[in-house]
């Protein structure tokens, strides 16, 4: 179904185009970060909209699906921001059920959460199976730390300023502006800007 144009839309075709030429086959995995309340989870579903218009299988998950739970992040200590930043998520999860699975091609299942963090409950894993041929958009806090590099195929951040102390945490190890193939600026929403 075509999407209707908008400035916004237009934007994200282009980049969507950008994805489309190195995707050739198989699966690929593209990893959107910004700071908190930047606006990166609704520009992934957005270009998810615009890759699955170009008639590509893609499938959506964010990193907030990954958190570990409360119990689990007191066993790293005082809750703090430098708590939250290393230990707030569970990266053994999101590889052993989202990443490896979905790089196997359609030969296995796959899930996109694991946990609700809003009411800190495990969610009942739904097992996905798809074509050989998809995309996978993944948005999140963190996702382009250096520990997840591997996992991501095309990296996008969304440009501005730490937040919070977990995100100044994250930008001080390693500002995702600096390895993203694309930082896109929404200070203008409905007007997004390439900044590379």
């Amino acid at each position: 179904m075509r999407i209707v144009t908008t400035p916004r839309i237009a934007f994200l075709r282009e980049l969507g185009s950008e994805i489309a030429g190195r995707y050739g086959r198989g699966r690929m995995i593209v990893a959107v970060d910004g700071p908190v309340q930047s606006g990166k989870t609704a520009l992934a579903d957005d270009l998810g909209a615009v890759l699955e218009e170009r008639g590509l299988s893609v499938f959506r998950a964010r990193m907030e699906g990954f958190h570990r739970s409360r119990a689990a992040q007191d066993a790293f200590g005082d809750d703090t921001a430098e708590r939250y930043y290393r230990y707030g998520f569970d990266e053994s999860a999101l590889r052993r059920v989202l990443v490896e699975p979905f790089r196997m091609g359609g030969s296995t299942a796959f899930v996109t959460r694991v946990l609700d963090p809003a009411r800190d409950a495990w969610v009942e894993p739904k097992w996905i199976s798809g074509p050989a041929d998809a995309i996978l958009v993944l948005d999140g806090r963190f996702v382009l730390r250096e520990r997840l590099d591997e996992l991501w195929d095309y990296r996008i951040a969304v440009d501005g300023e730490p937040v919070d102390a977990a995100d100044r945490l994250a930008y001080a190890d390693r500002d995702p502006r600096s390895v993203a193939d694309a930082v896109v600026d929404l200070a203008d929403p409905e007007r997004p800007v390439r900044r590379r």
